[in-house]
């Protein structure tokens, strides 16, 4: 077996000290520009791998960036099945990428704490998409390390958040279907639990029929996963109400899933019914039939969360920063206008 090569082989090779090496390793300045192309060299010649574990104990950080997405169900995989998280990630792992983090995707199950794994990781900070209980979040307050919420309502001042909102983003889209001549207007969404964004986008549904006078109807609410699945699953049911015209999916997932539904037992879209989405994920641009849908900025997103989990490490700040960022309407060719 190939012996390793350590720090103190580079610099016998380079003619330098250990500390020369650590502050080219680093990126630190003060170290000229002959002398960091000698070390480059050596490192390149003995193909050195630098100690990540010994690097943090120096610098008292990992570069380890926790993110934690919502599971399909507990224990279960990772909804990693709907695009908006893959995009996500993306733009999450490229921003801290850039600045030499790394991150560990995970879930978390409702009856174990996330906490321990972040000792042991030693965690620089994390990144947590969607809700969770209130233990969960308190668990994280005593990792007393920098934290990013995103499409979460905890009303706790203590972390970081990035999202949008949620409740405006379905009430345009509701709006949008009935200034189009659409009065009865079903709405699919996941579960419709407090603080969730399912319940934020359910919520602006209702308001966007309140202000129009339209009565909220039970049976035109349905209830499920947020996958292409449940999409799939229950278009058999919206086909047999007659009085539905339109389709408000509160995920382009969800949106996309229930047209491949519809159009299976025989139903035009838009022309039988029309159906708008919820993100803007790339798919919904080039489907067969481009969805018209509320767009966020996902890539922004993931952005933002990745920036304000570094600054809040190298500043070492305590100031909370919120983040909300802006939703709108985009017209494709799955909504129909009707004339009465």
């Amino acid at each position: 077996m190939n012996k390793r090569v350590t720090i103190k082989d580079v610099a016998r090779e380079a003619g330098v000290s250990i500390a020369t090496i650590s502050y080219v390793v680093n990126k630190k300045e003060g170290v000229r520009e002959e002398t960091a192309e000698k070390v480059s060299a050596a490192i390149k010649k003995l193909n050195y791998i630098p100690d990540l574990s010994a690097r943090s104990l120096v610098s008292n950080r990992s570069n380890l960036i926790g993110v934690v997405i919502p599971q399909t169900e507990e224990d279960k995989e990772l909804m990693l099945k709907n695009p908006f998280y893959s995009e996500f990630l993306s733009a999450v792992e490229y921003n801290l990428r850039k600045n030499n983090f790394q991150l560990i995707i995970s879930g978390t199950n409702i009856d174990k704490g996330y906490l321990d794994m972040v000792v042991e990781r030693n965690m620089d900070g994390i990144i947590v998409v969607g809700m969770y209980p209130d233990e969960f979040f308190e668990d994280l307050k005593k990792a007393n390390i920098p934290t990013v919420l995103v499409d979460s309502y905890c009303k706790d001042h203590y972390f970081h958040s990035v999202q949008i909102n949620d409740r405006y983003g379905a009430y345009i889209a509701t709006k949008y279907l009935i200034e189009n001549g659409h009065e009865n207007i079903g709405i699919v969404t996941g579960k419709i639990k407090t603080g969730g964004v399912a319940s934020e986008r359910y919520l602006g549904y209702k308001d966007a029929l309140k202000e129009f006078d339209i009565p909220i109807i039970e049976k035109n609410v349905f209830e499920g996963n947020v996958d292409f699945e449940f999409g799939i699953q229950v278009a058999k049911q919206i086909s047999k109400n007659k009085e539905l015209t339109v389709v408000f999916a509160i995920a382009d997932i969800l949106a996309l899933g229930l047209i491949k539904g519809l159009k299976s037992v025989g139903i035009n879209i838009p022309e039988d019914i029309s159906v708008i989405g919820f993100d803007d994920i790339y798919i919904s641009k080039i489907f067969d039939l481009g969805l018209t849908t509320v767009k966020q900025d996902i890539y922004k997103k993931g952005q933002k969360a990745a920036e304000i989990v570094m600054k809040s490490i190298f500043e070492k700040s305590k100031t909370k920063q919120e983040i909300v960022l802006p939703v709108e309407i985009v017209i494709r060719e799955t909504v129909k206008k009707r004339i009465k």
